[in-house]
């Protein structure tokens, strides 16, 4: 069953993104791949990002100590302090996660050149130490040679860094050609409307090649049935703005009536 809403599900924003955000890269990498051949290769590594959990847990064991007192057997005599028993507090500590994180790289096929590098952001990139990491990595990309897409369909979280403040927009495409730097082509896409087919750009003197985001999304619900794991009769975890959250129920509404 496909996903109710035209563009991105912002049922998927929360605790189901990181298994979207895998499935969306490969979706890419494949959807690319014939029409990269025969000069490139889209490939998709993997790397981990150390993220600090955003609560503590603690144990269920009590948080205050016991005090023990002992009999000396000799009246209006302190007792040894040696021998009163304490239990020191066990709480957990912060410990950080390795968050995966999966990219797609266009790369030459002759001499694997890197050529073009596509992101799908993860709310590891958009806050903390995770947020640091990705930037020290995008500044890297803005002093290569190397063409940048990134794919923003979150949120939560800051955005990408830029001369002039962003719109207002839920989602982003932003599509950096290493030739036109800093300039930097922006799709700001609103919820109503579906996910944009971008240009993929190549190497000089090699024409530009489609991405379709939006089949790519339906690919990727449809194959993996994310309708069995999100209830939509509930609000999304990552809430939506008021007059946003009006327009998704009417359209659940409008969905759910006309199967009826």
């Amino acid at each position: 069953m496909p996903s109710p809403f035209p563009g991105m599900d912002p049922y998927l924003e929360g605790s189901l993104w990181q298994s979207v955000h895998f499935q969306l890269s490969m979706e890419i990498a494949r959807q690319l791949a014939p029409k990269l051949r025969p000069r490139y290769l889209a490939l998709t590594p993997e790397r981990f990002v150390l993220e600090m959990p955003e609560e503590v847990a603690i144990t269920t064991r009590s948080l205050y100590p016991d005090v023990g007192l002992v009999d000396t057997g000799r009246s209006g005599s302190v007792p040894d302090q040696s021998a009163v028993a304490t239990v020191p507090l066990r709480i957990a500590t912060l410990v950080p996660i390795a968050v995966p994180h999966v990219s797609i790289e266009i790369r030459d096929a002759a001499k694997r050149l890197l050529v073009t590098a596509i992101e799908v952001l993860s709310p590891t990139n958009k806050r903390g130490d995770g947020r640091e990491e990705y930037l020290a990595k995008r500044q890297r990309f803005m002093r290569s040679t190397a063409h940048l897409i990134e794919i923003d369909l979150l949120r939560e979280g800051e955005r990408i860094p830029m001369q002039q403040p962003l719109p207002s927009a839920p989602y982003f495409i932003l599509v950096g050609r290493a030739e036109t730097r800093p300039i930097t082509e922006v799709w700001p896409i609103s919820l109503d409307a579906p996910l944009p087919t971008i240009p993929v750009p190549l190497l000089p003197g090699d024409p530009d090649i489609s991405l379709d985001l939006q089949l790519a999304l339906n690919n990727v619900y449809d194959s993996i049935g994310y309708d069995l794991a999100v209830d939509y009769s509930r609000p999304p975890e990552v809430p939506l703005p008021a007059e946003l959250a009006r327009w998704a129920s009417e359209r659940l509404q409008g969905l759910a009536g006309g199967r009826d």
